[in-house]
């Protein structure tokens, strides 16, 4: 079901948000994830509002991607971002957790260069503000399949650090799953968002997962 005005979300108790940059695979998670297909395409920012999928009375929601948008201008990517905010804070209240996806191999790189213009870097600002709301965040590392077995736990180590935890990153196993979307490498990632769903005691949303 795609949200648009004339949705009726009034029953809907829970919520698990999809967030990350432009391009990172989102889309391409959450059709690996629930088997829906959704819009996906090659140019970054080609979601512009989010998008939603029923299930029972939970929604599993695609957040438009930030940052870089190809043919975007800066005005919109501004509307864009704008629309994220305050999506997450109009129904933090619902929203379960979110999934923030980050891209593994360029995401040290993309932080330290924002870092060195004393600005912060944008998947860590996401992950910031989600903390800041008290939503519970998954971070799925994509695109692990490009990391070279030799930089590996360097890798993982710089971004968990960078992301505000302390090094290694398999103590934070409950928070980091490394995953490779194009792979259909998944299982680290849909085993926490089950850990979660059963927590709070709706096992019977699993079958959707």
């Amino acid at each position: 079901m795609k949200k648009g005005k004339k949705d009726n979300f009034e029953n809907i108790n829970l919520e698990i948000v999809f967030a990350g940059r432009s391009n990172v695979g989102k889309s391409s998670f959450i059709r690996e994830l629930t088997g829906k297909k959704l819009r996906v395409g090659k140019r970054p920012g080609v979601t512009l509002k989010p998008y939603s999928i029923c299930y029972s009375d939970m929604l599993v929601t695609d957040m438009p991607g930030f940052g870089f948008m190809s043919g975007v201008k800066d005005r919109k990517k501004d509307i864009v971002h704008d629309k994220i905010v305050r999506y997450f804070e109009n129904n933090a209240k619902r929203i379960k957790f979110a999934v923030l996806i980050v891209d593994g191999p360029a995401f040290i790189d993309i932080a330290d260069r924002w870092d060195a213009r004393d600005e912060i870097p944008i998947d860590i600002e996401m992950f910031e503000f989600l903390n800041e709301l008290n939503i519970d965040t998954i971070v799925a590392i994509n695109k692990i399949d490009k990391i070279k077995s030799k930089d590996y736990e360097q890798t993982m180590n710089g971004i968990a650090e960078r992301l505000g935890m302390s090094p290694p990153w398999k103590q934070w196993t409950d928070i980091i799953a490394p995953v490779s979307v194009k792979n259909g490498d998944i299982q680290s990632a849909r085993n926490l968002i089950k850990n979660r769903l059963h927590e709070a005691k709706r096992d019977d949303l699993l079958k959707y997962i």
